[in-house]
């Protein structure tokens, strides 16, 4: 009992905790700390309710420290910028590739329109001899049956033939080989055709050839023509 009173009497006057402040910049003033002329740093002392940091936090200033950070002038205007921008050239990409699209969308039934008139540009003298067989009496049985088979081929394809009797003369798909006149005619008119022209879509492959025949007035028409001729005069 007697040690017990010893050591605690003996707690009771030892010094106070003394925490050295090192800090070569004051923190209210900001200056550079002159050092003391004993050699003696300066002493914060240490509550039992508080530590170092609570001791520094009551000399610095509110402003210091809990800056507050403004926001931004202007800076809802400027997302909105970026983004209209970026709409814009979302917009603009969009276009471009739905032209680009169109554009090979265009290209590739144009090439394969020109494949398909190729191949049936080849078949046209086969389809020539099939129409002169036919003509002579030798297209029929199974040889007709194959020849009709080919003929629908190329035509669902969109192959088609033109030039007949009695069509008006043409010269960008017509070419003539002979030529007549007659009174039966107002105009240039096909009067015989003596090979097929065909066409592929809107592509002329081959035109055809024909015989035309012209309007040849009769003797009267020349006789009416004096006669007015005469009454103007």
């Amino acid at each position: 009992m007697t040690a017990d009173r010893s050591e605690m009497s003996h707690n009771e006057e030892q010094e106070p905790v003394v925490v050295r402040d090192r800090r070569r910049i004051d923190p209210v003033t900001g200056q550079r700390r002159e050092p003391a002329p004993n050699g003696e740093e300066a002493q914060v002392s240490e509550s039992i309710s508080g530590t170092l940091d609570e001791e520094i936090s009551k000399d610095v200033p509110a402003e210091e420290s809990a800056p507050t950070a403004e926001a931004p002038q202007g800076e809802p205007a400027g997302l909105q910028q970026q983004v209209d921008e970026l709409t814009a050239d979302l917009k603009r990409v969009t276009a471009e590739y739905a032209n680009y699209r169109k554009r090979v969308e265009r290209d590739r039934e144009s090439v394969i329109a020109a494949a398909k008139a190729s191949v049936a540009g080849d078949l046209l003298t086969v389809l020539d001899d099939l129409e002169r067989a036919e003509a002579h009496g030798d297209l029929n049985g199974a040889f007709k049956a194959v020849a009709d088979k080919l003929v629908g081929a190329l035509n669902s394809a969109g192959l088609e033939a033109f030039g007949a009797e009695g069509d008006e003369f043409d010269p960008s798909v017509h070419e003539a080989v002979q030529h007549s006149t007659s009174p039966d005619v107002s105009g240039p008119t096909v009067t015989a055709v003596l090979r097929r022209g065909y066409r592929f879509s809107d592509r002329v492959l081959r035109p055809a050839m024909v015989a035309v025949t012209d309007h040849e007035p009769t003797s009267a028409e020349p006789a009416a023509a004096d006669e007015n001729t005469t009454e103007q005069g």
